[in-house]
């Protein structure tokens, strides 16, 4: 497939060698600081952007920018109406929008908060233990997350996920709270924390624990490897399903559409 990437700095390097790596050919890497990206753009330049897509001759497109662009990224390559991997988080309030714009232009759009397999099998593994271990009234829970000193967010996306999944598989979780606890935690409240230091790539647990001993289940990532991987193949398997009719243009879709039976 060819290929174009929205996004050149680290992660867009990454996504650029795994393409490569499976097969494909990267037409055109578009940024709008990385000096080595094939076309550089205006902040905002959406039109700049979905024309030096179309030079490209690419045949889908993965979009891992920045939070501040990627409404106008997705705005700009839903009309050109190739298959779009998105990664970059952080607009899911305005998922509605999004929605819309795709049934319009006939565009399709496919999302996770994080496309790393391992993360997304462990999101059913932890849901499916969450659902176990709350048969049991003397365990409690919580999620936990650590990151790079220069990850500008928290909780990650990914512990948010983890979280709403422990909430899935445990009715008695109902209130997710990231902020520190002044007060004695309520049985209802699952805390979910952070931690932010040196080069850690992400490391996400969940602790189930009671009197008698504690439960850990804990994913750790090596290397962005994982996610620009999953990206990749998640882009592979969207534009398959759109060509023999499995999934359907202009909307929004998920891991668990592209990946049915695994990870919903």
């Amino acid at each position: 497939m060819k290929i174009a990437l929205v996004g050149y700095g680290k992660m867009g390097h990454m996504l650029e060698q795994t393409a490569i790596s499976l097969g494909h050919q990267v037409v055109t890497t578009i940024d709008v600081i990385a000096c080595d990206a094939k076309v550089k753009v205006a902040a905002g330049d959406g039109k700049a952007i979905a024309s030096a897509v179309k030079d490209s001759g690419a045949e889908g497109i993965i979009e891992f920018s920045h939070p501040t662009a990627v409404m106008g990224n997705i705005q700009a390559l839903l009309p050109t109406g190739l298959p779009l991997v998105v990664g970059t988080t952080g607009w899911t309030d305005k998922e509605a929008q999004v929605a819309e714009l795709a049934a319009k232009t006939g565009g399709t759009l496919m999302r996770s908060a994080n496309f790393s397999i391992g993360v997304n099998l462990f999101y059913k593994i932890v849901q499916e233990a969450a659902s176990l271990v709350s048969n049991f009234c003397e365990y409690d829970m919580a999620v936990w997350e650590m990151h790079h000193n220069q990850k500008a967010d928290s909780p990650s996306g990914t512990a948010l996920e983890i979280a709403r999944r422990v909430m899935a598989g445990n009715k008695n979780k109902t209130e997710m709270v990231i902020d520190a606890f002044h007060e004695k935690p309520k049985a209802n409240q699952l805390h979910v924390s952070s931690t932010r230091c040196g080069s850690v790539p992400g490391t996400h647990t969940v602790f189930f624990d009671c009197p008698a001993d504690t439960i850990e289940l804990t994913h750790t990532a090596r290397s962005r490897q994982g996610f620009a991987s999953g990206a990749v193949h998640s882009l592979e398997r969207l534009a398959a399903m759109l060509a023999d009719g499995s999934l359907q243009k202009g909307r929004l879709y998920g891991m668990a559409d592209v990946f049915p039976g695994l990870f919903d």
